[in-house]
């Protein structure tokens, strides 16, 4: 059954949890929605996680709509949302349009997500009145890494009426759902508790809505960076090692291929 907008308010209704997964190939999508995971999220996080560089801010629409592709084949009815990538809406509210409904039209994903508050809010007006959903992204904003001076937990002390402002400013230009990262989980709950809207955490503590993670964080295939929110559900780096250790092993003394594993 495919997962809506609908689908997600209900949930929200109910006081049950969304889940959310942040991932960008058609394999791990595929899994996600046969284990029943309510939204991914094809984050420009594929620029670290996928590409190896050293932030998100390198990784172009273009690159955004392959791999959105991919995961819309591997998840057809999971509810999709894709980030825009750095510069692909801040130039002006015209091509932002474009942008945006092209990785729609292109990708058959449900939702765009947008970082930033009152500086993005005519666009996301915009957006929503033409029939486009927006999630917005609010506290640690990974494409202004540069202004905000490296990973840190944002909505300490005078942070946080800028992120409440920016919030119900999100919230009346018509965005459904905000991300909330590395904020204080005071914050989050007391955001959570007045919206409209649906929030999800990462980083954000136990009281939104719903949850997202990284694919590869939570197989443990990450292992040079793991941030104090992330869980590891078990050590997919270790057991992939392992398999490949056997692999060339096996290899190395002809114990593969066996007449079995081979055309006659």
């Amino acid at each position: 059954m495919k997962v809506t907008l609908r689908t997600l308010f209900r949930k929200r209704e109910e006081g049950r949890k969304i889940t959310m997964v942040s991932t960008y190939d058609y394999i791990s999508a595929r899994l996600c929605q046969e284990v029943g995971v309510d939204c991914i999220l094809v984050g420009d996080s594929l620029g670290m996680v996928f590409q190896g560089r050293d932030s998100t801010l390198h990784v172009t629409l273009e690159e955004m709509i392959y791999h959105t592709k991919a995961v819309r084949r591997g998840a057809p009815d999971t509810f999709l949302i894709v980030d825009m990538p750095f510069m692909s809406y801040q130039v002006s509210v015209e091509e932002g349009i474009k942008n945006c409904g092209r990785v729609i039209k292109e990708t058959g994903a449900n939702a765009v997500k947008l970082e930033g508050g009152e500086e993005i809010a005519e666009l996301v007006y915009r957006l929503v009145r033409i029939g486009i959903p927006v999630v917005g992204h609010l506290g640690f904003t990974p494409q202004k890494i540069n202004t905000i001076g490296g990973y840190r937990v944002v909505g300490r002390e005078e942070e946080a009426q800028r992120i409440r402002q920016d919030f119900k400013t999100l919230e009346d230009a018509g965005a459904f759902m905000v991300v909330l990262e590395a904020v204080p989980w005071q914050l989050a709950k007391e955001l959570t508790h007045t919206s409209r809207s649906i929030t999800v955490g990462i980083g954000a503590g136990p009281y939104c809505h719903g949850q997202v993670l990284v694919f590869y964080d939570i197989v443990g295939l990450v292992e040079d960076v793991k941030p104090k929110f992330v869980r590891r559900y078990i050590d997919g780096a270790g057991l992939f090692r392992e398999a490949l250790r056997r692999f060339v092993q096996d290899v190395e003394t002809g114990a593969y291929p066996s007449e079995e594993e081979s055309y006659g």
